[in-house]
């Protein structure tokens, strides 16, 4: 079962991290093109398709990171659960303290700067989701090689 949730975890930080390179090359410096007068309804939708798309993979890494703390494979190094639930704290964090309120001002008080902002405030889950996927690919490796 652990293997399953290892696995688990993997891919769903592979999709995460994919996801999240998709935004910082592509989605965000169109949005930040988006003239103010359709910056709200763009900003809106957004919202509702990325919410769609990101819950499943976003609760499935939430759970199999939590569950690989409390139950780690015997042969993943101990700190290898706890780099990855740090990783995965920056990068929900700088989602709720950084994104989500710029995409709040995106749907109601629209300026070219907000999408400018969006793009830069993104680094930190990039880079944070990068790793993260690096770490889990490791954890896979450990366990596939025991």
């Amino acid at each position: 079962m652990i293997d399953l949730v290892l696995l688990a975890n993997f891919v769903a930080t592979a999709v995460m991290t994919g996801v999240i390179w998709f935004v910082q090359w592509v989605h965000y410096p169109l949005l930040a093109t988006v003239p103010v007068d359709r910056a709200v309804e763009t900003a809106v939708e957004h919202q509702r398709r990325t919410g769609q798309v990101l819950a499943l993979p976003m609760a499935a890494e939430g759970v199999t990171t939590l569950w690989l703390l409390v139950s780690r494979p015997d042969a993943v190094s101990l700190v290898l659960p706890w780099l990855g639930a740090v990783l995965l704290a920056v990068a929900l964090g700088s989602t709720v303290f950084l994104s989500v309120p710029l995409h709040s001002k995106m749907a109601t008080n629209p300026t070219a700067d907000v999408g400018r902002r969006l793009v830069v405030t993104n680094w930190p889950r990039t880079i944070a989701w990068s790793a993260r996927a690096v770490v889990c690919a490791v954890m896979l490796l450990q366990v596939v090689r025991a």
